[in-house]
């Protein structure tokens, strides 16, 4: 008989860990449970990253949310694709991260998830690309899709499947660092990601926005797709994953 707390929680171990980019490392997770896991790609895992020691310290160090690159169910194995960037908890997880160690996490969850469109468009930083990336492996091969995504420099371009690798640009040496207050500041109306994305040459009529990331640069690409573009609400979904100086945003 299945313990309750297998509903919710799934134990595992790290199986693997190898660089994807300079500050980007990929951690296999195996585990039994995940046989019969039920994933939509685009969805992400809450991981424990502290000992329950430190719980009552502050909750919200209990756990960080990582998007699942891949799941293979068959081999009963979970990719995550985890950021180097600042100290806290979950950046000293990843770091500290050894081939062995136990893990505990949610289910998959979460709404960045595809939808029926006809054409798909992807806007965010190297935060969004490992979502971006499942959910780009999952659409058909004769898929119309449009995007673009924002990095620090070349090497830290997460390799993207193909036919639908979206193009790259880069911020320079302002950082996008989720877990300190030293990350770079608020994004305005014209910020590179905007204009990326300001020049792009869409069909006419809307599609599907996936937007995700810097939280000021989402709502920067939605307000230009709801007024320069003439986008409604529904066709935009919008997950913020970060901003400076907050934490768990989800």
């Amino acid at each position: 008989m299945r313990h309750p707390l297998e509903l919710v929680f799934i134990r595992g171990v790290v199986e693997e860990i190898e660089p994807i980019t300079s500050r980007m490392r990929r951690i296999r997770i195996a585990s039994g449970q995940l046989r019969d896991v039920h994933w939509s790609p685009g969805q992400h895992v809450r991981l424990t990253v502290t000992p329950p020691t430190r719980w009552l310290r502050d909750p919200r160090d209990a756990r960080r949310s990582y998007s699942v690159w891949h799941l293979d169910r068959e081999h009963g194995n979970l990719d995550l694709c985890v950021l180097d960037h600042g100290e806290g908890p979950g950046a000293q997880w990843a770091k500290t991260a050894y081939v062995g160690r136990p893990v505990t996490m949610s289910r998959p969850e979460g709404r960045l998830t595809l939808r029926e469109a006809p054409y798909h468009l992807f806007a965010g930083d190297e935060t969004a690309a490992v979502a971006f990336g499942a959910m780009l492996r999952a659409l058909p091969a004769d898929a119309a899709v449009h995007g673009v995504l924002e990095t620090d420099a070349p090497d830290g371009e997460v390799p993207l499947p193909r036919p639908h690798r979206l193009p790259w640009i880069h911020r320079g040496d302002d950082d996008a660092d989720a877990e300190t207050e030293n990350a770079r500041p608020a994004a305005a109306e014209r910020t590179p990601l905007v204009e990326a994305v300001r020049a792009l040459r869409l069909p006419r009529r809307p599609g599907i926005a996936y937007l995700a990331g810097h939280a000021s640069d989402c709502q920067a690409v939605q307000r230009h797709l709801l007024h320069e573009r003439g986008w409604s609400r529904r066709d935009i979904v919008v997950k913020p994953f970060w901003a400076p100086g907050k934490r768990g945003l989800e």
